[in-house]
């Protein structure tokens, strides 16, 4: 495992002068594509590739990656505002919060030199995509309770088990396995972290039909004999959940960023339309029944947004962030849920509407509630280990 250094981080309630304009070049950018890009994306079942692509060109996908890796040396911070300026856009990309996100502080922080140099500069130019799979249908929550297995034989491991609600797996270059590769004397696996494949033979995904209006679409992996060189073994064997845990922090922060990114494009929407919109003599934002509603979302809006701002310089600091992650997630999802309905609500019928472009965010936002961990357990979460309440669990 490489050691994380620990480092100062202010978290300055004033926006400096470089977070303003990458801010503004993010939003600018993103918003030239926009909610018709992402309807027509959804619409034909595809990856936004044109916006992925010139996200990659600016050197966005990599801002928090090391600079030797042709990344931009800064934090998590930093791609928590790109991600977040995006769905203020009306265009959220999941795939920032697994690739760059998930895979790529993974790689920064316990990859080999040769794997660093072979995959994490690729993930910053954006010629390599990356996805995650984690989730099984018999484990949920309890990540100790995987089945599926690697069995190391000479230089390679042979996997077989199955995977559930894997994203992205059809768009992806490699995706990163969290699998079983021992027990331990009270019964826990021993997880593994592998770099596998998609096309590995062995490997079937079939898609599960969602509700979700989002271009990247779900699977479920089946691995029988699938084949995997033991090069690509990421960190120590049997050591796996806690090198997946720099990346799930970060999932949890990010997912703050998405849920807030949405929040403030449900918001602004609403009160433009509470602005214009007069049914009797004043403009329906002068009634308290409107108005009220959005102030409250605006005030969980900016609450949400120091939460995760807290959990993104604690995480960049070297610092434990795993209370301040999930707290972040939870409520900036609960925030990006509240804004959403009361928008939705301000329009009235027109809410529902394809025109007004609202509702077919509407389980993306309450996805946030579920995953990548549900509300439960973070309230768990913070019950055992902040609280010191027994566990319930």
């Amino acid at each position: 495992m490489n050691d994380v250094k620990q480092r100062e981080i202010t978290l300055s309630l004033v926006p400096s002068a470089e977070e303003l304009a990458l801010r503004k070049t993010v939003f600018d950018l993103t918003a030239t594509f926009g909610p018709d890009y992402y309807e027509k994306v959804n619409s034909e079942k595809r990856s936004p590739s044109e916006l992925w692509k010139i996200m990659a060109d600016n050197g966005f996908l990599g801002v928090h990656l090391p600079e030797e890796y042709g990344g931009g040396g800064m934090g998590l911070q930093e791609l928590t505002t790109v991600l977040e300026e995006t769905g203020a856009a009306g265009v959220p990309l999941l795939g920032l919060l697994v690739s760059p996100g998930i895979i790529g502080t993974i790689l920064a922080r316990h990859g080999t030199l040769e794997q660093k140099d072979k995959w994490l500069r690729r993930i910053a130019d954006g010629t390599m995509k990356f996805s995650f799979a984690l989730t099984e249908p018999g484990a949920g929550s309890n990540s100790h309770r995987i089945t599926t297995v690697a069995k190391r034989e000479g230089d390679k491991y042979v996997v077989n088990g199955q995977k559930y609600y894997i994203s992205g797996i059809d768009e992806c270059d490699l995706f990163l396995l969290v699998t079983r590769t021992g027990v331990t004397e009270n019964g826990r696996g021993q997880l593994s972290l592998l770099m596998v494949d998609p096309d590995a033979p062995g490997l079937t995904r079939h898609p599960i039909q969602t509700a979700l209006e989002e271009p990247e679409k779900q699977f479920t992996l089946f691995f029988d004999n699938v084949e995997v060189p033991a090069e690509n073994l990421i960190g120590e064997e049997g050591k796996g959940l806690r090198v997946a845990f720099d990346g799930l922090n970060p999932e949890r922060i990010l997912s703050a960023a998405v849920s807030v990114g949405v929040a403030r494009y449900a918001l602004d929407k609403a009160v433009a339309y509470a602005k214009e919109r007069t049914v009797w003599d004043t403009p329906i934002g002068a009634h308290q029944a409107i108005a009220h509603p959005l102030a409250e979302a605006k005030i969980k809006l900016d609450l949400a947004r120091l939460a995760m701002q807290k959990a993104a310089a604690l995480y960049d600091a070297g610092l434990d962030a795993g209370e301040a992650s999930n707290v972040a997630k939870l409520a900036a999802a609960e925030a990006g849920v509240f804004c959403l309905d009361h928008a939705i609500q301000t329009h009235g019928g027109n809410g529902v509407s394809r025109e007004y472009q609202l509702a077919n965010y509407w389980f993306l936002a309450r996805l946030q509630l579920i995953a990548p961990v549900s509300r439960e357990m973070i309230l768990n979460f913070v019950a055992e280990h902040t609280l010191k309440l027994p566990r319930s669990y």
